[in-house]
C-alpha cells in the first residue's frame, strides 16, 4: 500500500511539472555602467533641453527615465535594471554625493534594483562612500549594493564606517532575486586594474576577483540553488586579451551566464560570448542603454536579442526626472558654486574650435596643466626670486575626464569646463584634488618623462602624461626606461633653454601637480626596481615624507593652508584668456588650437640615437648585447675551424 501511495504521488509530481520542462522563459536586463555622475545630457549641457529635437547632446538620466518606461511597458516578461559601476565622480553633482547622494536617488526613482560599487565610488574614501550610502537608503525602495572581493583591515578604523554599511547588508556580496519562478543569483566584483587605480580605498584591499567569482558561483549555485548567475563587474574589457579581465573571468570561472561589465567604458553594439558566457557594457556617461533579451530553458541561458540604444535628442526627457535634477542644480549654486563667485550655467570663456582630449599632447591637456603652473605662479611665487616660479607641472590623461566642445553657442560653461577636470578628495576632506608643490633636480624630471615613454606603453591610458613648462624628445626603440633623449625648459620670454639632467646638474627646479599624480610620481621608483626613483624635497633639498606637507595654500592670510583645488586653477586659468573679440568674454587662445610640440616621438634605429647620453641600464644592456656577440661569433669560428681541421 505504501509502495502504490508513493508512486501515484511521484505520478502526480510528473504531472505536475511536466508544463514546466522545457518551457522557456524570457527575461530582459537594462543596463548602464560608468555613469558618473551625468544627470545632464552632454556635451556641453549648457546644449542641451528637455524636449526631444533642438539639440546635439547625448545622455542625462531624465533621457533614460523615458527609455527604461519606454523597455518596459514594450514587455511582458521581468526587466532587471543593473549598472556595474562608477556611478560617481564626474560632474558638478557629485560635490554634493555625500550630503545629498544625488545621483542615488535619481537611479532608485529610475527603477535600478542592483548596483556594484566602482574604483570612482572609493575616491571620497572609506568614509565618504559610507556617507553616500546612508544617505541614500534613508529612502525607502534602494536598490541592492554589491561587492564580493573587498576586504576590511582589522587593524585601522578608517574603514569602520564603510564596513559598518556592509555588516548591516546595504551592500551584499550577491543578491538573489526571483522572477518568473527563476532564481538569479547576482554578485559584484573590482577587477584588478580598477582596484590599482582606486588608491583613496585604502586600508580597504580588494582581493582576487576571479578567485572571489569562483567562491560566488559556488554559493550562488549550492547554497542558493540559482538558476541564473549574473557576474556585475567592474573589471572591463581590452583590446588585448591578456588584459581583457571580463573575457578571463568568463574562461576561468565555469558557471557564471551573463557579464554585466563597467570600468573600461567600452561600447558593445553585440554581446561578446566566451565559453558560453554572455558579456555585455554599455559605454560610459549615459549615453547609451544597454538592452538584452534573454532566454532561460533546462537550465540554459541563450542571447535573444541585443540593442544599445543611443540616448540622443530623439528621446524626450522625463518631467519628474528633469524637475529633479533643476532643483539639484540649485543646490549646487549656493553650497558649491557661490562663495567662488560662480554659477552652474555661467559662461568662462567663448571658443570657435574644440578642446580635445587624447592620448597624445592635446590642446585640452596643455590648457589643464598650464592651469596649474600659471595660477601657482600668481598666487604662491616670488617675482624676486626664479627658484619659487613653477618650472614643471604634470596632468595624468586618467585624470581629464571630458572633452570641452564648442557646441552651438561657442561658449564655456562652467558645469562644462568642470565636467573636463572634474575629480578628487583633499586632505581637507573637502572636494577636488589640491595642489602640491616640491623640488626636483633635472634628472628627477627627466625620470618623470619616462613615465610617459616606457610605463604607459606598458601599463595604459591613466599613465600619459600632459605637461607644461617643459618639452621633450624620445626615441620609443631605446632602452626602456631610458628612452627620453631631450629636454627643454620654458623661459620667461616664450621660448625653451635646454635642461641638463646629468646626475652632475644638482639645481632644484620647483615641480606642482595635484596630489594624486605627485602619489604616484613619488612610489614609481618602487614598481621599477627602483630606476626611476624620484624623492620630491623641500626648497632646501630635504626630502618630503608626507605630500601633505607640500599643498600649496590658496590663502596665505588665513590661518592655517586652505587648499588649492585643480579645478579652481582651471577656472581661473580659463577666466583669464584675453577677450579678442570686445564681447565682454574671454576668448580661448589660438595656441590651444593644435598640440605645440611638447611631446615629441622620434623613433629610430641609429646607433648614436639607441646609445646618446645613455644611463647605465643602456649601457648595460648594449655591452650585454656585444656579449653575446662575442660569444656567437667565437662558438662560430670554433665550429668553422673545426670543420676545417675535419676537412684537411
Amino acid at each position: 500500500m505504501k509502495a502504490i501511495s508513493t508512486f501515484i504521488l511521484c505520478i502526480c509530481i510528473c504531472l505536475l511539472t511536466a508544463p514546466l520542462l522545457g518551457e522557456t522563459k524570457r527575461f530582459t536586463i537594462i543596463h548602464s555602467n560608468d555613469m558618473h555622475s551625468h544627470l545632464l545630457g552632454f556635451a556641453p549641457n549648457i546644449d542641451y533641453t528637455p524636449q526631444p529635437g533642438d539639440d546635439a547632446t547625448r545622455g542625462g538620466f531624465a533621457r533614460i527615465a523615458t527609455e527604461i518606461k519606454r523597455i518596459k511597458a514594450d514587455r511582458t516578461n521581468p526587466v532587471l535594471i543593473i549598472d556595474a559601476g562608477d556611478f560617481l565622480m564626474g560632474s558638478l553633482f557629485h560635490m554634493r554625493s555625500r550630503e545629498s547622494a544625488m545621483e542615488l536617488q535619481l537611479m532608485r526613482e529610475m527603477g535600478y534594483e542592483v548596483i556594484c560599487l566602482g574604483n570612482h565610488e572609493f575616491d571620497l574614501k572609506p568614509d565618504g562612500l559610507a556617507r553616500i550610502l546612508n544617505t541614500a537608503t534613508k529612502t525607502p525602495g534602494r536598490p541592492q549594493f554589491l561587492l564580493s572581493n573587498i576586504r576590511f583591515d582589522p587593524a585601522s578604523d578608517k574603514d569602520d564606517s564603510l564596513e559598518d554599511v556592509f555588516r548591516r547588508g546595504i551592500v551584499k556580496p550577491y543578491t538573489v532575486l526571483v522572477r518568473d519562478g527563476i532564481r538569479i543569483g547576482l554578485y559584484g566584483i573590482i577587477g584588478k586594474d580598477a582596484a590599482e587605480v582606486a588608491p583613496f580605498a585604502s586600508p580597504v584591499k580588494f582581493t582576487d576577483p576571479v578567485e572571489a567569482s569562483r567562491a560566488m558561483v559556488k554559493t550562488l549555485r549550492g547554497r542558493e540553488k540559482a538558476d541564473i548567475v549574473i557576474a556585475v563587474s567592474h573589471s572591463g574589457l581590452r583590446d588585448n586579451p591578456s588584459r581583457s579581465e571580463d573575457e578571463i573571468l568568463a574562461k576561468k570561472v565555469k558557471g557564471i551566464d551573463i557579464i554585466v561589465s563597467g570600468h573600461t567604458h567600452t561600447l558593445l553594439e553585440q554581446p561578446i560570448i566566451r565559453d558560453g558566457t554572455i558579456i555585455v557594457q554599455a559605454g560610459e556617461y549615459g549615453k547609451n542603454l544597454g538592452v538584452m533579451d534573454f532566454d532561460v530553458r533546462d537550465g540554459k541561458v541563450s542571447l535573444a536579442a541585443y540593442r544599445s540604444i543611443p540616448m540622443d535628442d530623439t528621446i524626450a526627457a522625463d518631467a519628474a526626472v528633469t524637475g529633479r535634477i533643476e532643483g539639484f542644480i540649485r543646490e549646487i549654486n549656493g553650497t558649491v558654486l557661490r562663495e567662488h563667485g560662480l554659477s552652474f550655467y555661467d559662461t568662462v570663456a567663448e571658443t570657435d574650435f574644440d578642446l580635445l582630449i587624447a592620448q597624445d599632447e592635446c590642446p585640452l591637456g596643455n590648457i589643464v596643466s598650464d592651469s596649474i603652473r600659471w595660477y601657482v605662479n600668481k598666487i604662491d611665487s616670488d617675482p624676486k626670486d626664479p627658484s619659487t616660479r613653477v618650472a614643471m607641472t604634470v596632468e595624468s590623461y586618467g585624470l581629464i575626464r571630458d572633452s570641452v566642445l564648442r557646441g552651438k553657442t561657442g561658449r564655456i560653461a562652467v558645469t562644462d569646463l568642470f565636467n573636463a577636470f572634474p575629480l578628487g578628495i583633499g586632505n581637507d576632506n573637502t572636494m577636488g584634488y589640491p595642489i602640491v608643490s616640491f623640488y626636483l633636480n633635472g634628472a628627477e624630471m627627466k625620470k618623470a618623462m619616462e613615465v610617459l615613454t616606457s610605463i604607459y606603453p606598458l601599463k595604459g591610458s591613466d599613465y600619459f602624461l600632459q605637461i607644461s613648462g617643459l618639452k621633450f624628445t624620445y626615441n620609443p626603440r631605446r632602452m626602456i626606461f631610458d628612452r627620453v633623449t631631450g629636454l627643454w625648459l620654458r623661459n620667461e620670454r616664450g621660448g625653451y633653454d635646454p635642461l641638463d639632467y646629468s646626475s652632475s646638474n644638482r639645481k632644484l627646479y620647483r615641480v606642482a601637480a595635484n596630489i594624486y599624480n605627485s602619489t604616484f610620481l613619488k612610489i614609481i621608483g618602487s614598481f621599477t626596481m627602483n630606476i626611476l626613483n624620484i624623492v620630491p624635497k623641500d626648497r632646501q633639498g630635504n626630502p618630503i615624507e608626507k605630500l601633505g606637507d607640500a599643498l600649496v595654500d590658496a590663502d596665505a592670510a588665513k590661518e592655517g593652508v586652505q587648499e588649492l583645488k585643480e579645478w579652481l586653477c582651471l577656472m581661473r586659468y580659463v577666466q583669464s584668456f584675453p577677450d579678442t573679440d570686445g564681447d565682454g568674454v574671454p576668448d580661448v587662445p589660438s595656441e590651444y588650437r593644435d598640440k605645440q610640440g611638447r611631446i615629441v616621438s622620434q623613433a629610430s634605429l641609429n646607433p648614436v640615437s639607441l646609445l646618446s647620453r645613455g644611463t647605465i641600464l643602456t649601457w648595460g644592456a648594449f655591452g650585454a648585447l656585444l656579449l653575446v656577440l662575442l660569444i656567437l661569433g667565437l662558438a662560430t669560428w670554433k665550429i668553422v675551424s673545426v670543420a676545417r681541421r675535419r676537412r684537411a
